[in-house]
């Protein structure tokens, strides 16, 4: 049960045993945008966001003896378990509305392949999409799944 991670983030309307926290490249343009494209996929508000800089962020980052200075990955918290690059992206998508969780079915291709292409995104993303000064304030919708 994540009742650690429900009252971490402050903003579960369930009990929070179906929780999540997504960490993210919070000054990443590209990020940002998937944030909003899996609030709005995530009616149910189980997934929460919080910005890999932030104070929470960077402590997660601790506990699971990840880098706290190199952001190319995004990281999905679930209790006491984490996972990263594409990994992280396929369990997300498995929890969205319909189709995206057959998406899920892409864990069954080796995560070496899989984090190759991951990678390639994650090392482009700046020159390909841009990046902020400094974490945006989030719009509504995402503000009320972080603890920003």
């Amino acid at each position: 049960k994540m009742t650690n991670v429900s009252l971490a983030t402050g903003n579960r309307a369930d009990d929070g045993a179906n929780a999540s926290i997504v960490l993210y490249d919070g000054v990443c343009n590209f990020c940002n945008a998937g944030v909003s494209f899996v609030v709005a996929r995530d009616p149910e508000g189980r997934l929460t966001f919080e910005p890999l800089q932030s104070e929470l962020g960077q402590t997660l980052l601790e506990k699971f003896g990840l880098s706290t200075g190199d952001f190319q990955t995004m990281v999905l918290v679930e209790g006491d378990r984490h996972y990263t690059r594409s990994s992280a992206a396929l369990r997300i998508a498995r929890r969205l509305k319909w189709p995206w969780p057959m998406l899920f079915g892409f864990m069954a291709v080796p995560p070496i392949i899989r984090d190759t292409v991951y990678n390639v995104i994650a090392t482009n993303r700046y020159k390909w999409w841009g990046r902020m000064d400094s974490c945006p304030t989030p719009d509504p919708a995402v503000k009320k799944r972080t603890r920003r």
